[in-house]
């Protein structure tokens, strides 16, 4: 019984810890070019570095990353 009650309390504390490193963020502009430039200014300010996760280009620049601490 306490072996399993130590395998929750160390998987939930594993999910509550991988939520607290990434996190996502959105930017939309007219080129690719001006809309990751933002994405870059977002990860400057929270003193972090991104990775793109996605990108778009219909009627304007769509892109979306998850930054890194």
């Amino acid at each position: 019984m306490k072996t399993i009650k130590n395998f929750v309390a160390v998987a939930a504390l594993s999910l509550v810890s991988f939520g607290s490193f990434a996190q996502s963020i959105t930017a939309s502009a007219s080129t690719l070019d001006a809309a990751e430039a933002q994405i870059a200014a977002q990860a400057h300010q929270a003193g972090a570095s991104y990775k793109i996760t996605g990108a778009r280009f219909d009627n304007g620049a769509y892109v979306s990353a998850e930054l890194v601490k």
